[in-house]
C-alpha cells in the first residue's frame, strides 16, 4: 500500500479538486464520503484509497462496484500503476468481512472476461454461497486450474452443480465433476450442451448410470454419444429411455438398425431371467450360441448369475469354482479364464470391470483394442495355478 502512503502523504502541491477530495476521504462525514464515492468525477486514486481504508461498509460496497466496473478501461494497460493498485484494492475487498461487499464484487466480476484470476479465485472459494456461486457458474476468467483444485476439496453439491453448469467446460473439468460422484451435478453436466466430455468419461458415465438412474435419460440424449455406448445403455435403461435412443437422428440407418436389434435381443434376454439360470445357459450351449454377444448382454443387464454359470459351462467347471476364483479379484486370473472359455478380450475387460469389480488401476486392457495382451504361456500358467489346466 505504499502508493497510498505516498499519494496521501505527499507534500507536493495538488490541484484544488484533488486536495478537496483527499480531505473529504480522510475527514469527511459519512454522507460526504458517500457522495465522493458515487461521483463520476472523483479521482480514481482517491477511490482506491477509500475502498481500502474507509470504515463504512456501505461506502466500501459502492466502491467495490465502481472499481470493478473500471477494470475494463484500466486493463488496456495492465502494467500501469493505477491498474495494479486497483487490482490490489479489489483483492482486499474480496476478503472484506462484510458479506454484502463481497456479494457486490462477485456480482460484477462474474461477467468480466478479463477479471484478475487471483481475485475471482478468492471469491470462488468464499464459504458464502451468495459470493462463490455466481463466480463458479458464470465467470469465464476463472481458470481450469482453480476449478480442478476446488473440485478436489470436496465442495458442497451446489458448488459442483454450479461448475457443471458453466457456459463452457473443458474435458478435464467435466471429468473432475464426474469424479465427485455427485448425482445432481452429473445430471446437470450431461444436460449442459456446452460441456466437453471425453470418450473415456462418457464410458464412465454410462457405467455409473447403472447405479444412477438420473443419468440415464440425459446420457441417452448427449449428441456425441457413440453408438457403442448407446447399445450399452439399452441393456439397463427403461423403455422410455430406449425409445429416446431409437428416436435419435444423428446415427446412420445401419447404426439404428444395430441399436434396435440390440434393444430387441436384450429385452428378450431379460424376459427369461425368471427361468432357471442353468437351464438357460444349457440351452445356449446346446445351440452353440453361448457367445460373446450373449455374455455381453448378460453383463449389460447385470445378470451376473448367468455370467458365472456361463463361464463355468464353457470351462467345464462348477459355478462355485468360478465364483471362488473371481472373489480373488485378480485380473490375470479373470483374463486367463475368459481366454480358455473362448471369449474375446473385450468381453474379458467387461467381466473384469462389471462382474468382478477389479479396481480401475489393476485392469488389463486389450492390446490394439481387441487382442489378448498376455501370451499363451502366461495364460496356461495362470490356468494351471487355478487348477483349470485340463479345463476346456
Amino acid at each position: 500500500m505504499g502508493f497510498f502512503s505516498s499519494f496521501f502523504g505527499s507534500k507536493q502541491k495538488k490541484p484544488s479538486s484533488i486536495e478537496t477530495e483527499r480531505k473529504i476521504a480522510l475527514t469527511g462525514s459519512d454522507q460526504q464520503r458517500r457522495d465522493l464515492a458515487q461521483s463520476p468525477s472523483t479521482n480514481r486514486e482517491i477511490l482506491c484509497y477509500m475502498a481500502a481504508k474507509d470504515e463504512n461498509a456501505d461506502i466500501r460496497l459502492i466502491l467495490a462496484e465502481r472499481l470493478a466496473k473500471l477494470l475494463p478501461d484500466l486493463s488496456s494497460d495492465k502494467h500501469s500503476s493505477l491498474y495494479k493498485y486497483t487490482v490490489e484494492v479489489l483483492g482486499i475487498l474480496a476478503l472484506d468481512e462484510v458479506l454484502k461487499v463481497r456479494v457486490a464484487l462477485s456480482s460484477v466480476l462474474k461477467d468480466y472476461v478479463e477479471a484478475p484470476p487471483k481475485i475471482v479465485g478468492q471469491l470462488a472459494r468464499d464459504l458464502e454461497r451468495q459470493v462463490s456461486e455466481p463466480i463458479l457458474r458464470y465467470c469465464v476468467a476463472l481458470p481450469d486450474e482453480e476449478l480442478l483444485d476446488i473440485l478436489k476439496s470436496h465442495p458442497a453439491s451446489w458448488a459442483i452443480q454450479a461448475i457443471a453448469n458453466r457456459p463452457a467446460l473443458s474435458q478435464p473439468v467435466s471429468g473432475a465433476v464426474i469424479e465427485t460422484d455427485d448425482i445432481e451435478a452429473g445430471t446437470v453436466l450431461l444436460s449442459n450442451a456446452k460441456a466437453d466430455i471425453s470418450l473415456e468419461d462418457l464410458k464412465r458415465i454410462v457405467e455409473k448410470a447403472k447405479s444412477y438412474p438420473e443419468w440415464q435419460k440425459p446420457a441417452a440424449m448427449r449428441k456425441n454419444l457413440p453408438k457403442e455406448l448407446a447399445r450399452e445403455l439399452t441393456g439397463f435403461v427403461d423403455q422410455s429411455v430406449r425409445n429416446l435412443l431409437l428416436e435419435r437422428t444423428d446415427f446412420s440407418s445401419e447404426d439404428m438398425e444395430e441399436i434396435a436389434e440390440t434393444v430387441k435381443r436384450r429385452v428378450e434376454f431379460a424376459d427369461k431371467q425368471n427361468e432357471n439360470v442353468e437351464d438357460r445357459v444349457w440351452s445356449y450351449l446346446k445351440e452353440g450360441t453361448l457367445t460373446d454377444e450373449v455374455m455381453i448382454d448378460a453383463i449389460a443387464i447385470r445378470d451376473t448369475d448367468f455370467v458365472y454359470v456361463g463361464i463355468a459351462a464353457l470351462l467345464r467347471t462348477s459355478p462355485d469354482n468360478v465364483r471362488k476364483i473371481f472373489d480373488m479379484k485378480t485380473s490375470k486370473s479373470v483374463v486367463a479364464m475368459c481366454w480358455r472359455a473362448g471369449l474375446s478380450m473385450r468381453t474379458a475387460l467387461k467381466v473384469q470391470q462389471e462382474v468382478v469389480k477389479i479396481p480401475h488401476k489393476e485392469l488389463i486392457y486389450p492390446r490394439g483394442g481387441t487382442d489378448y495382451p498376455l501370451n499363451d504361456n502366461d495364460m496356461e500358467w495362470q490356468l494351471d495355478f487355478l487348477g483349470l489346466k485340463t479345463g476346456k
